[in-house]
């Protein structure tokens, strides 16, 4: 499991167990509000809290009724070998139920806490209960190379077929001479419904390239290195190189087809190598700073260098074997910033993909009222906390952090490429060294950009369906925008009849604007075009009026506030709930043409 499990605890009767569980299995405890006394952190409802975290991908212990869990992930329910392990655990821990997952962990980890705990592990699976094993999750540091084939080869098993050992024993089952083989093997196997074939994850593949490389070319070399050493893609543990190139596309597609780490080290790390090496290079260490790449880095990662660095025009690899699996790391991660919206800040309008970024991000970076919504999410994780005004600083210091090698996110409130965060961190990445931008490291990273429910789209969910048609969105802010820019896009906007959602309409010291825009609007649309305004968006105190255009006072708005101004088409619908706002697209006008095509079609016909 990639991310840490949370505990939940639902009651005081719970409360002791799930602190016990949380400790042998290095958790944090999450606890409902108003009913448990201790806890990490704490949620106000169980089941949207149990949903969210299922959502990030974060495996659940839920010290409470099974029933709770079941409800609160059903929905979400798809692709079991995706979803995240989910166990539900009895208030006195005599019971340990693993709910889902079991073949991606549950089983396992319903075993070690019903054993801490002295429990009855509750283990359904079909293979568990009948050999003690699931053949589709080996241990740490194998791979099965047809996963496809577990359910059919377990089929067979349970109905009796038996199973048969080749190689390395990494289940404790009994070697019966049946039908079923299991096979463990660094060189390539065919597997097969009644073989089940398991590579020992012992090699480094260390690479090296001209920047730039062609990515099949550099595939192609791996691809027959691999093959005339005997080693299964799936032997390999992880990919390497020198931290100058962790960008290179071509070594981050290797990897990815591979499906391991991208692990990559300093020349000072690599050189250290230097008197292992087969084929050391002056002209490499004139280069960048050590005498050999793809043999460095394979041994800096560790074992025996078994093939010497094999190379094209533009690339490189060398090989190395552990005596054991690698199942520990050396080196750094490439780095990762993840620039996320979290929408207007209540769970339930932020995104799956945002909640899992955030699940897996090492730190958090942002303004501390944003990291503060997450809730119970952030948790226990290293924030960086950063005032309003501190935006350049903000993204920065998020750069220079995922730099290092970090998973890191920066938090934005709505989309965070809306008026947000988005823009700067790619502002800095594009100045040059004499711009105040960010180091080489920092350019190096990977950036992952994820939406968010705009406050736009939030404020016309609210409103009913008042971007219909044509809109636009106008800061008022002139602290980054010239003046004299705005009342241009003021007018252009007037004069077009468009819809328009005005962003930071005012602040302390700001309050003009905003009374200008409603000026100019009057002079090219009607008196009582609606207007909506949406303080606080998703929040407890969400609050939503209508206004007429000439009824709007900027003294009833804050920096909190979205305000909608509708075209010249915008209607205020007087329903049972109450006023929907929506802008006609204009289907009655074809509906209109239809007919009367129609009519004139017909009335040709009877001519």
């Amino acid at each position: 499991m990639a991310v840490k499990p949370v505990v939940l605890a639902l009651s005081r009767s719970g409360e002791d167990t799930a602190h016990r569980v949380a400790e042998m299995i290095g958790a944090q405890v999450h606890g409902r509000e108003g009913r448990v006394a201790r806890a990490d952190a704490f949620f106000a409802n169980a089941l949207d809290h149990a949903r969210d975290l299922f959502a990030a991908g974060v495996p659940v212990v839920g010290v409470c009724a099974s029933g709770i869990l079941i409800r609160a992930v059903a929905p979400m329910l798809s692709d079991k070998r995706a979803e995240p392990p989910v166990l539900s655990v009895s208030d006195d821990g005599s019971v340990v139920v693993p709910l889902l997952g079991g073949h991606r962990g549950a089983n396992r980890l319903a075993a070690e806490i019903a054993t801490g705990l002295g429990a009855v592990a509750a283990v359904t699976t079909a293979g568990d209960v009948a050999m003690g094993v699931a053949l589709d999750a080996p241990p740490l540091g194998y791979r099965l190379a047809n996963p496809e084939d577990a359910k059919p080869a377990m089929a067979l098993m349970l109905a009796g077929k038996g199973l048969r050992l080749t190689g390395e024993a990494i289940f404790d089952v009994e070697n019966t001479g049946g039908a079923v083989e299991v096979i463990v093997s660094e060189a390539p196997q065919q597997g097969g419904e009644e073989r089940l074939v398991y590579h020992p994850q012992r090699f480094a593949l260390g690479l090296g390239c001209a920047r730039g490389c062609d990515i099949e070319e550099m595939w192609a070399l791996v691809s027959d290195t691999l093959a005339e050493a005997g080693i299964a893609p799936g032997a390999v543990a992880c990919v390497a190189s020198i931290d100058l190139k962790a960008d290179e596309g071509a070594m981050n597609e290797v990897a990815r087809r591979l499906g391991v780490p991208f692990r990559l080290f300093t020349a000072a790390e690599l050189e250290e190598q230097a008197a292992q090496l087969a084929n050391p290079s002056e002209v490499v260490f004139a280069e960048v700073g050590c005498h050999g790449v793809c043999e460095g880095a394979a041994l800096a990662v560790g074992g025996d260098l078994i093939v010497p660095k094999r190379k094209t025009a533009n690339a490189t690899c060398a090989l190395t074997r552990s005596a054991e699996p690698i199942t520990e790391m050396p080196g750094r991660a490439r780095g990762r910033l993840s620039v996320v919206g979290i929408g207007p800040g209540q769970a339930t309008w932020r995104t799956p993909e945002v909640s899992r970024l955030v699940a897996e991000a090492e730190e958090l970076v942002g303004y501390g009222l944003y990291i503060d919504l997450l809730g119970p999410l952030a948790a226990g994780k290293a924030r960086s906390d950063f005032p309003l005004g501190g935006e350049e600083a903000r993204c920065r210091y998020a750069l220079e952090q995922a730099a290092l090698g970090k998973n890191v996110a920066l938090v934005c409130s709505g989309d965070a490429g809306i008026y947000a965060m988005g823009a700067l961190v790619f502002e800095l990445l594009d100045r040059g060294p004499d711009e105040h931008g960010v180091s080489d490291a920092a350019r190096r990273i990977e950036v992952v950009c994820s939406p968010g429910v705009s406050a736009l789209q939030g404020a016309a969910a609210r409103a009913g369906a008042p971007l219909g048609h044509d809109f636009c969105t106008i800061s008022l802010s002139d602290l980054l925008t010239p003046r004299d820019d705005i009342i241009r896009r003021l007018h252009a906007a007037a004069e077009g009849d468009f819809v328009i959602a005005f962003y930071n309409p005012v602040s302390k010291t700001r309050r003009t604007l905003l009374a200008e825009a409603r000026d100019i609007l009057l002079e090219h649309r009607p008196a009582d075009t609606p207007v909506m305004l949406a303080s606080s968006l998703g929040r407890p105190e969400e609050y939503i009026r209508y206004r007429r255009l000439d009824e709007l006072e900027v003294d009833e708005v804050d920096m909190l506030t979205v305000v909608l101004i509708g075209s010249s088409n915008s209607r205020l619908a007087q329903l049972g709930e109450g006023p929907r706002m929506f802008t006609p697209r204009g289907y009655a006008r074809k509906i209109d043409g239809d007919l009367a095509q129609a009519r004139a079609v017909e009335n040709t016909g009877n001519a």
